[in-house]
């Protein structure tokens, strides 16, 4: 009961001092429906946060485990080169489906997922996995591609369906190219679902998530996100407010919780492809495909924002392929969970990060560039060797190829006591090409298998 107690006090001072740092991250936002979602994401911020993040770690790694005893096909022929065709427009793989890690188990291979397109919804693993979306709403119906007036969206256009209050499950009546012309701001309680149509956000603004919660993108292509003009935006079907220019990130996550990003598909964004900063939590970021891109994920932006160390993040399945750079995520502050992905390519590094960040590196493939200097798979930022010694990153079952390798640091031994229901066993390194095999955004059509 003491050290209950005392877990207690720590995460009570910690709030408390962090407070009043959340509220100094956007003065711009003044208006008063603004505040009120400041408010609320920092009551939703706390309410996700798990005072034990490996036991959520360990969750995951029971569910990859319970994949493998049910001996799952993950077929014969060359994986490797399957996906890499699947990936780079050659010949498509067209044998039959095989599920390959457990989010994928949940409903992929149903014939009738277009039917039951919500049991996506149950399927979020780590620390996203309370994401259910816009499971309660009604299905709304993108008809068409504009983006023509962001202070009145018409309706059938995505930027009416993201902004509704209600919950809603936003799907495609067929393959879109969308270019919009500033940042897509997505309220509480949605899913935006690509499944069945070829959709791009592509050549325009990106994906905002500020101060909401309950969010699921999933088989979205995303690439080509320019920086945006600021100006009048409508936010809600009852509010718009003024919107400083936007960076051009792909997915912007700011101060928002329960999120999970699932078989997306990007590229060559003007900024980061995914950043997660100011309190977001609860996020997991799984089965995509990143390519040709230099920042590809930051989960914490300010090393003097010390409110993201309650940011909690799994990144799970992903396959970081050609053209990468760096930040495969680079970290700050909280606990990073990146489990059985495959780094086929980096030219600085794939894992980094600054501020004592906890970073748990399971059952992932390392493959290293030829160049002699850049085979180490982290890098620590801002921090003599004397600190970082005591920051807290692990490899545990990880393929190192090419020369590949990871400067371990911290306790040498993280795991808590097994029970049930959390067992800490990811699959080896040597499965990951198997397991991020259909990584992106997946060619689904009704009535088939995905």
């Amino acid at each position: 009961m003491e050290v209950a107690t005392k877990l207690v006090l720590i995460f009570v001072f910690a709030f408390a001092a962090i407070i009043p740092l959340l509220e100094a991250d956007t003065g711009y936002y003044n208006d008063e429906v603004w505040q009120k979602r400041k408010e609320e994401a920092k009551k939703n911020m706390m309410e996700s946060y798990i005072p034990d993040p490996l036991l959520v770690a360990e969750e995951l790694d029971a569910q990859v485990n319970h994949t493998a005893d049910n001996h799952i096909d993950m077929g014969t022929e060359n994986n490797n080169s399957s996906r890499r065709n699947l990936r780079q427009g050659k010949t498509l793989y067209k044998g039959p489906c095989h599920t390959t890690n457990p989010i994928d188990r949940c409903w992929r291979c149903r014939p009738n997922w277009d039917t039951r397109r919500k049991r996506l919804a149950r399927c979020a693993l780590g620390f996203g996995r309370r994401t259910t979306g816009g499971k309660a709403g009604e299905i709304y119906v993108v008809t068409d591609c504009t983006d023509d007036n962001v202070l009145e969206p018409k309706v059938g256009t995505l930027r009416h369906a993201v902004i509704q209050k209600e919950p809603l499950w936003i799907i495609f009546a067929n393959d879109m190219n969308i270019k919009l012309s500033k940042e897509l701001l997505v309220n509480n309680n949605k899913t935006i679902d690509g499944r069945g149509a070829n959709v791009h956000i592509a050549y325009g603004a990106g994906i905002t998530i500020q101060f909401v919660s309950n969010v699921i993108i999933h088989g979205l292509h995303i690439h080509h996100i320019c920086a945006a003009d600021g100006g009048m935006i409508r936010d809600s079907p009852d509010h718009f407010g003024i919107r400083t220019p936007s960076d051009g990130d792909g997915i912007s996550i700011f101060g928002s919780t329960n999120i999970w990003i699932d078989h997306v598909s990007m590229s060559r964004c003007q900024d980061g492809l995914i950043d997660a900063i100011q309190g977001s939590t609860a996020i997991t970021i799984s089965n995509s495909h990143f390519t040709h891109h230099n920042d590809v994920i930051l989960l914490g932006a300010s090393d003097s924002f010390s409110g993201d160390q309650f940011m909690q993040v799994t990144v799970a399945f992903n396959h970081f392929g050609q053209g990468l750079v760096q930040r495969m995520p680079r970290c700050r502050w909280g606990f990073f969970h990146v489990v059985n992905n495959d780094y086929t390519h980096w030219q600085l590094y794939a894992i980094g990060g600054s501020m004592h960040p906890t970073i748990i590196s399971q059952g992932n493939r390392f493959i290293a560039p030829d160049n002699l200097y850049l085979k180490e798979v982290t890098k620590r930022d801002y921090a003599t060797e004397a600190e970082w010694r005591n920051w807290i990153w692990r490899s545990e079952g990880d393929l190192f190829m090419n020369g590949a390798y990871f400067v371990q640091s911290g306790q040498p031994n993280l795991k808590t006591r097994p029970n049930d229901e959390y067992m800490i066993h990811a699959m080896p390194g040597a499965r990951a090409t198997k397991m991020t095999r259909y990584a992106g955004a997946l060619d689904c059509f009704p009535g088939q298998k995905c």
